[in-house]
């Protein structure tokens, strides 16, 4: 079942695309202005975001490349009632993948959010936790601006845990997104969870990966109660 959110001011229609997607059977939050939806995606996992461009507190561009430069991948469609050429490139400049202009057909929505959710976003090339940094497109990661060795194992599970971050990720989701349908036994996830460790936080005072009991794994940036005790 896809998750989606709506960023959406207009609550009128914000209720009417609500109602129509749970009957799609696909979960959809609602905030009405920018500055709410940073924080339900800060605390959920979304499938795919909806976001109006015109919103209060923080428009729809600013909380696109917010998203970005944070290392979400989010795939992001756009709704607006602007419809001209250099609006819709400013909306992809922001980040966004695609793009619907007001008013349009429910059925033309669906289609598009089913095709996003069929892939992550292309937009983000760099992800971050605290001061551990992974770029996509140089296939490289650092902490601290120390260059960090990855076996490919390690290289998939740091991605899954990034691209969810600081969300936990279930062992489960962690297995899949290395091994696929083929897991190994138990064990097998363990010991490269051990070597993640040792490369991404033995080094440093302050370590980022947590195992979360009866959960997974979740990659939280410091405190800044724990820097303060560095």
């Amino acid at each position: 079942m896809l998750k989606l959110l709506l960023i959406e001011d207009d609550l009128d229609l914000a209720q009417t695309l609500v109602q129509y997607l749970e009957l799609e059977e696909m979960i959809c939050d609602h905030a009405s202005n920018g500055v709410a939806g940073l924080n339900l995606i800060a605390k959920n996992n979304y499938d795919v975001l909806l976001l109006d461009v015109n919103l209060p507190r923080m428009d729809g561009l600013r909380v696109c490349q917010n998203l970005r430069q944070k290392g979400n991948d989010v795939p992001v469609l756009m709704l607006t009632a602007r419809d001209q050429l250099d609006d819709k490139l400013k909306g992809f400049a922001a980040g966004s993948d695609d793009y619907l202009v007001k008013p349009f057909e429910l059925q033309e929505l669906l289609v598009r959010i089913h095709a996003l959710s069929r892939r992550r976003s292309g937009q983000v090339k760099v992800m971050t936790c605290g001061d551990l940094e992974m770029n996509l497109s140089e296939r490289a990661v650092t902490r601290a601006g120390k260059l960090l060795q990855l076996s490919p194992t390690s290289w998939k599970l740091l991605e899954c845990l990034l691209r969810a971050s600081p969300t936990p990720v279930s062992r489960e989701t962690l297995m899949d997104a290395v091994w696929g349908d083929e897991h190994p036994d138990s064990n097998s996830l363990k010991v490269h969870i051990f070597n993640l460790r040792k490369v991404i936080d033995a080094p440093f005072p302050v370590a980022l990966l947590h195992t979360i009991s009866g959960v997974g794994f979740a990659l939280k940036p410091p405190s800044r109660h724990s820097l303060d005790e560095i």
